[in-house]
């Protein structure tokens, strides 16, 4: 039985909001999550998933520069618990691409980080989280759609819970 999907709205005023969510988020993040992260080119993608990245290696003592996988459409990150894929599918012209880049056999055990996920088509697994930024004022609101019971162990983060649009 398929759980119906519920959202959440949060405010990310700055670029600072944005870090410390990723930070909250890397924090939840399991084998098999895969976080849609959809908005137009600025909107904080790219930061989000950086930032989930960095604190995820930090909690192991590491550091690694985190490029955007814009050229090189995937970069894979080791953690002691997973393997985190960053993907930027906006170069690709076809969903078939993503089986040749193995992002749809990641998404079955890695935490996936995908940007442009609209290039996933019929491969967009049915329990993702979707990440939308619209702009608001100076900053942006970010809506995450997903399945209520996982959208509500992300709300219990008490920085989320800070985010939280009333």
């Amino acid at each position: 039985m398929t759980q119906a999907p519920a959202s959440l709205t949060l405010s990310l005023p700055d670029a600072e909001a944005t870090t410390a969510l990723g930070e909250a988020l890397s924090e939840r993040l399991t084998p098999g999550d895969v976080l849609l992260l959809d908005g137009p080119i600025g909107s904080g993608k790219t930061h989000l998933a950086r930032a989930m990245i960095h604190a995820a290696l930090a909690r192991e003592g590491r550091f690694e520069d985190v490029p955007s996988p814009t050229f090189t459409l995937v970069q894979v990150y080791d953690t002691a618990e997973f393997e985190i894929w960053h993907a930027d599918l906006y170069r690709l012209g076809h969903p078939q691409e993503v089986i040749e880049l193995g992002l749809d056999e990641a998404m079955q055990n890695a935490v996936c980080l995908v940007e442009w996920p609209d290039r996933l088509g019929d491969l967009t697994p049915q329990g993702a989280l979707h990440f939308t930024w619209q702009a608001e004022g100076e900053g942006r609101a970010l809506t995450l759609t997903g399945p209520a019971n996982r959208l509500a162990e992300l709300a219990d983060h008490p920085q989320i819970r800070t985010l939280l649009k009333p």
